[in-house]
């Protein structure tokens, strides 16, 4: 099944002048989840109905990541689309989605880093508008690059989270623990616009996916009928 970040992915690839090596991207993946065939993550993949979106900007390598969690994102909603970030060229067609009508975009960043003005806390009902959660997907240090040298999304509110719980996610740790994967970012979102079975199924795929990919670098053998499995299993 292809999706936005996996189109992104094949498009990256082709402009690549010589091979791109990330950690353990000699073994040989499955093309459908990126995990070696043994660990396989495809027949646990939930698809589930939204009510918002997810657009992701994506910076130049983060698509060609096997630890990538936007990806994870693309997996389980339908409306996601992914577009490479550059600091001297806008891809035309992310204005015009960001300009749609039936959108309601945000983008989500933390609010100290912002004017005060531009901040919201909460998502906003507007009529006839769906949410559409505007995600910068790298690393930290790129994330404030791009937020600063993207004009084109100035104009846009910004939705700052105010999480409690400590990030989850462990194939590639930030030194702060309030430090959120993309695909956790993207689950508190769904939380705030009333999307919260999308929520849970987001966050139960990626516990599982991280279990798998640890246990593929082991190696060990992965119970599939554990809490996570038997949690994600209620949402196939």
């Amino acid at each position: 099944m292809s999706h936005a970040v996996a189109r992104l992915r094949t498009a990256r690839l082709a402009r690549c002048v010589k091979p791109f090596h990330a950690r353990g991207s000699r073994s040989l993946r499955c093309a459908g989840c990126r995990l070696v065939p043994s660990h396989c993550l495809c027949a646990w993949r939930p698809r589930i109905a939204a009510q918002s979106a997810v657009c992701l900007l994506m910076h130049d390598v983060e698509a060609l990541k096997p630890s990538n969690t936007g990806w994870l994102i693309a997996d389980v909603l339908a409306d996601t689309t992914a577009f490479a970030w550059s600091r001297v060229e806008v891809d035309a067609a992310l204005p015009v989605l960001l300009g749609d009508p039936q959108w309601q975009p945000y983008l989500v960043f933390p609010g100290e880093f912002v004017a005060p003005e531009r901040v919201v806390s909460e998502v906003q009902p507007t009529a006839g508008k769906r949410p559409l959660f505007v995600l910068l997907d790298a690393t930290w240090s790129e994330a404030r690059k791009m937020f600063r040298k993207s004009p084109y999304l100035n104009s846009l509110p910004v939705l700052s989270l105010q999480a409690e719980q400590l990030s989850r996610y462990r194939l590639r740790r930030s030194k702060r623990d309030d430090h959120f994967c993309t695909a956790e970012v993207a689950a508190l979102c769904l939380e705030q616009a009333g999307d919260q079975r999308a929520a849970d199924a987001l966050n139960a795929y990626l516990d599982v996916f991280s279990q798998h990919y640890l246990a593929a670098k082991a190696p060990r053998a992965v119970n599939l009928t554990d809490p996570l499995h038997q949690r994600l299993s209620q949402f196939l």
